[in-house]
């Protein structure tokens, strides 16, 4: 997902989902796994896929605190006009040459706990 600079949703947490590249024989259901931070989530997802026949799919994860939240979500991306959204990719935040360690993945999430508990 490429986003335009300064946007929002940069911010957020991220998932991953890891599942078998295409028409693969192998059967098993797709991994998802985060949050992340969106720089992390990606770093993440490139080393693993990086010599391996899966496919990662990097996504925002939006902490929506009920049913009303989250249908006035729906009916915004059922609505949403990305006409005016410029055609070169915004940076939305570094990705890091290396996949995060333990350690960095775990300092994000208390960054994000602390985001989404006092927004």
């Amino acid at each position: 997902m490429q986003l335009p600079p300064g946007s929002p949703i940069a911010d957020l947490p991220w998932v991953v989902t890891i599942g078998a590249l295409g028409g693969s024989a192998d059967d098993w259901d797709p991994v998802v796994c985060g949050p992340y931070e969106r720089g992390h989530a990606l770093a993440l997802a490139r080393a693993v896929v990086a010599d391996d026949d899966l496919m990662a799919v990097v996504e925002p994860l939006q902490p929506l605190d009920g049913v009303d939240a989250i249908r006035r979500e729906v009916e915004m991306a059922r609505t949403a006009d990305f006409s005016d959204v410029p055609s070169e990719p915004g940076s939305g935040g570094a990705v890091p040459a290396e996949a995060p360690g333990p350690a960095e993945v775990r300092a994000a999430w208390r960054r994000m706990a602390a985001g989404i508990l006092d927004p």
